[in-house]
């Protein structure tokens, strides 16, 4: 079943069961009933809709700001780790030194120039990157050391080019939107909802309240906007950049 249909069929029987029970409580009203010993519900109804949007706002642009920030500690893990492997490649014999230090810049260039507005644009990586860093992998794994000295620099080269591979994985993933569609309807909804139920209070035409309802669903919309903006970390507005990689490496 379609978590869209499970969605719809639990909202469509949560508002039945409250109109069913209200319908039938209005029923059980005896003529000697004063509404007005009752407190007015609408104002508290009103009040608990703000704050139970104010929470799920709240969790989806802590969840989209943790997840930028995943983001950028990929792509800062991702620039090190490559960074690591150049500097302990100097324990190597100079052109297997320098062909290791040759395919990580190319890497690198290819990333932040070619890559970096793919990612950008399609929220997926290419798979001429992953070639590149594939090289770079048999250029450590496949030489064999000749002596204590360069053996002891091999395992770690092996396993800084491995936290690579494993920070790219992980910024694929985090390329993409980061909210599912269903999370989106609510906030949608949920907004929609919490600026219509001011007219439920008889707002009327004076400024002060004119202002409010206007600041109100101004603040809306920007949260809506900045929870938007944080969804895809690499391609939006406040994006997580490649600066990393250009600070590691002056000229990619």
């Amino acid at each position: 079943m379609s978590q869209w249909l499970v969605l719809t069929l639990a909202m469509v029987a949560a508002c039945g069961v409250v109109l069913t029970i209200t319908v039938l409580k209005e029923r059980r009203i005896t003529e000697d009933d004063d509404p007005t010993e009752t407190p007015d519900v609408i104002e508290y109804l009103t009040m608990m809709v703000g704050v139970v949007y104010a929470i799920v706002l709240g969790l989806a642009i802590a969840g989209v700001w943790e997840a930028r920030s995943a983001a950028e500690d990929t792509v800062r893990t991702e620039a090190q780790a490559l960074h690591e492997v150049s500097a302990r490649a100097r324990a190597y014999p100079a052109p297997v030194r320098d062909r290791i230090r040759s395919d990580v810049d190319t890497y690198v260039s290819y990333v932040v120039h070619k890559e970096w507005p793919v990612m950008a644009e399609r929220g997926e990586l290419t798979g001429r990157g992953t070639d590149l860093l594939t090289k770079v992998r048999a250029d450590v794994t496949d030489y064999h050391p000749r002596n204590d000295f360069e053996g002891q620099s091999y395992q770690p080269l092996v396993d800084q080019v491995a936290v690579a591979d494993g920070a790219r994985s992980a910024r694929a993933d985090a390329a993409d939107s980061t909210l599912p569609g269903v999370v989106w309807f609510g906030l949608i909804i949920g907004g929609a909802i919490s600026i219509g139920v001011m007219f439920t209070l008889q707002i009327r035409r004076s400024g002060r309240e004119l202002l409010m309802a206007g600041l109100f669903s101004a603040l809306i919309a920007f949260l809506l906007f900045l929870v938007w903006d944080f969804d895809a970390p690499f391609s939006r507005g406040i994006a997580a950049t490649a600066a990393p990689f250009f600070d590691l490496f002056p000229h990619p």
